[in-house]
């Protein structure tokens, strides 16, 4: 019989794999279409889902090796994705593409050592969890404020103040994690 650590089809990792499909339907729809209403509308179903596969694996004990390697990867693909879908609109600078691809490149080079001592990865910190939040809320903003209604404008700029308040999360939280590593890794050592 499988381990529950094991396993592979939960419901959490099915809704994890659904929003792995939404990526390339979101640039799809951003890049090709310029349908930005339905681009919006599939960051939000990745979005609640992102949440949902979270709280189901809590509160049903379907959490598994698989879900917490999939669940952070497939939030760094939404954002990249949706990241560089705005940065090719010119709706969000180059350079605020290259402060979130270093974080996360900054990050990956832990995995080695990481991996070295046993650990897959760090777990997830709430504060990832809330930058994460912040950008997933941030980008929808930034895209449907890119018209030029007064109604579209200040939801634009709602979206950039998720976008800033969610980029100084994520660095923060990369704090917390090179930190967290440092300890695991001297421990182990």
């Amino acid at each position: 019989m499988t381990a529950p650590e094991d396993r592979v089809l939960t419901i959490p990792n099915v809704l994890s794999l659904l929003r792995l499909a939404l990526v390339p339907l979101f640039l799809w729809l951003v890049l090709d279409l310029r349908a930005d209403l339905a681009a919006v509308a599939v960051l939000t179903v990745s979005g609640i889902t992102d949440w949902a596969d979270g709280a189901i694996a809590r509160r049903t004990g379907q959490t598994t090796r698989l879900g917490r390697l999939l669940d952070p990867l497939v939030d760094r693909l939404t954002i990249a994705a949706t990241l560089i879908g705005l940065a090719l609109r010119d709706l969000v600078p180059w350079w605020l593409v290259a402060l979130l691809a270093a974080r996360e490149v900054l990050l990956l080079a832990l995995v080695p050592a990481l991996r070295r001592r046993g650990l897959l990865a760090l777990p997830v910190h709430y504060l990832g969890k809330a930058a994460t939040f912040a950008l997933y809320w941030g980008f929808p903003f930034v895209l449907v404020g890119a018209g030029s209604a007064a109604w579209e404008q200040v939801l634009g700029a709602l979206g950039w103040a998720f976008v800033i308040w969610g980029t100084a999360l994520y660095w923060y939280a990369a704090a917390l994690y090179l930190d967290q590593a440092r300890r695991v890794l001297r421990a182990a050592s």
